[in-house]
């Protein structure tokens, strides 16, 4: 079937599974287990972090005991390897039972308790990515049921062994049949991911009224290369990508990975600042019990967590890409509030970028710079006054340090990025 002849038939069926049951006006947060933990089954040996029910516990008691859920981060969520090779006498799906006894249902009753929302897995092939019973087209209904049953709020439908055929049936089908069930829940689709993330081959408009988010790339590791590879294609695509973006309906460029073996402090900031201005879902992938101070500070910081979340839901753009190998990103806010980043592509030694806001198409007047990372404000910035930004060489592990201001230039902290947002002021966040 031809590209514009599936788009036709997906546009058939999407008219009758609008899936608005009013949830995620902004992006989702929380944590999820797949980047982390991947496919450890080994509870014998490795009892701690094995993909089992004691795990997503500890995760729960962790979101609740140390802050990270009235941050706004409520959702736990199982990834691949929590299935029996079997399914039930009924047919239905079933967790393992030796890694998961008590069953999904209670675990969500456990995650319910704490106050917060539990997510799952299910690929719409015949097997899950990594080899687990799979939800084909004839198994969407019952599955949905399931999760509906056991009291999820969350499905990540993956498409490992599939064929686009089916994906283009399954993915609309698995959205109605969760209307269905009348339990609100949200919808992750990796659909986009099998399709090559642009169109003709993906209609954005069509797929918003399907899911709620969508995996457009390839799965995060835990690596620096691995996040620039990601903001890489997102901003290479932005006039494709960005408009699809809004409140219900949000591109995914995958989990966060701070707090893990892979990234420098800067470098940390850095995925933070960038996944606020992408308006990227914040769900962590990394071990809560085991958390550095800087990767919780980064992870916490409430005022680029308010740039994620800003209602209006407008994912921002790259402005700039210099020979100096410094980018610049712009996203707009509420309250005629913005947000910018600046990011170095650098190896060799801190860089002083000079720039004015004039420079980067703001309207004359004054404003103010908070930096979201340092947590400083710089005041009453003229549009056209040049200031000067320190940012430090990927990868580079020096303290910021912050520069007063010479004259009419504005010496920012040193960081792999900075990171601003600007009313009628201006504020900004170092980032690494």
């Amino acid at each position: 079937m031809g590209a514009l002849a599936a788009t036709q038939l997906l546009g058939l069926i999407s008219l009758s599974v609008t899936l608005d049951n009013g949830l995620l006006k902004t992006p989702p947060m929380g944590w999820m287990a797949w980047e982390r933990f991947r496919c450890d089954v080994d509870c014998r040996d490795d009892p701690e972090n094995c993909i089992s029910e004691g795990l997503f516990r500890d995760m729960a008691d962790r979101l609740v005991e140390d802050g990270w859920k009235e941050l706004g981060y409520e959702y736990v969520i199982i990834d691949d390897c929590w299935m029996s090779m079997l399914r039930d006498k009924q047919g239905r799906l079933q967790p393992e039972p030796s890694r998961f006894p008590s069953g999904i249902d209670k675990l969500a009753r456990y995650i319910h308790d704490h106050g917060l929302k539990l997510g799952i897995y299910a690929d719409m092939g015949t097997h899950t990515c990594m080899g687990f019973p799979g939800t084909t087209l004839e198994k969407i209904e019952i599955d949905a049921q399931t999760f509906a049953s056991w009291g999820v709020d969350y499905l990540k439908f993956d498409g490992c062994y599939s064929n686009p055929v089916d994906q283009m049936l399954g993915y609309p089908l698995m959205s109605k049949a969760l209307n269905a069930t009348g339990r609100p829940m949200a919808y992750s689709c990796s659909w986009p991911a099998y399709l090559g993330g642009l169109p003709p081959y993906v209609n954005y408009s069509l797929l918003g009224e399907i899911c709620h988010l969508w995996r457009n790339y390839y799965d995060i590791q835990d690596s620096w290369d691995s996040v620039l590879g990601i903001v890489d294609w997102f901003f290479n695509n932005q006039d494709e990508l960005q408009p699809a973006a809004g409140p219900g309906r949000w591109n995914d460029p995958d989990m966060l990975i701070i707090g893990n073996f892979g990234l420098s402090v800067d470098q940390a900031r850095s995925q933070m600042a960038l996944w606020a201005m992408m308006a990227a879902p914040l769900i962590m992938s990394n071990d809560l019990r085991n958390m550095d101070n800087s990767a919780r500070a980064i992870l916490q910081n409430r005022v680029a967590i308010a740039i994620n979340q800003d209602p209006m839901g407008i994912q921002g753009r790259r402005l700039l890409q210099e020979k100096s190998h410094i980018e610049v990103y712009w996203r707009p806010l509420s309250n005629s509030a913005s947000a910018l980043v600046f990011l170095s592509r650098r190896t060799d030694m801190p860089y002083l970028y000079h720039t004015s806001l004039a420079k980067l198409n703001y309207e004359a007047g004054n404003y103010e710079a908070y930096d979201v990372f340092m947590g400083s404000m710089v005041k009453r910035l003229n549009a056209t006054t040049d200031f000067t930004i320190s940012v430090n060489p990927s990868g580079e592990m020096a303290r910021p340090q912050i520069h007063l201001p010479l004259h009419k230039n504005f010496g920012l902290p040193r960081s792999d990025c900075q990171f601003v947002s600007l009313p009628t002021r201006i504020s900004w966040a170092s980032s690494g």
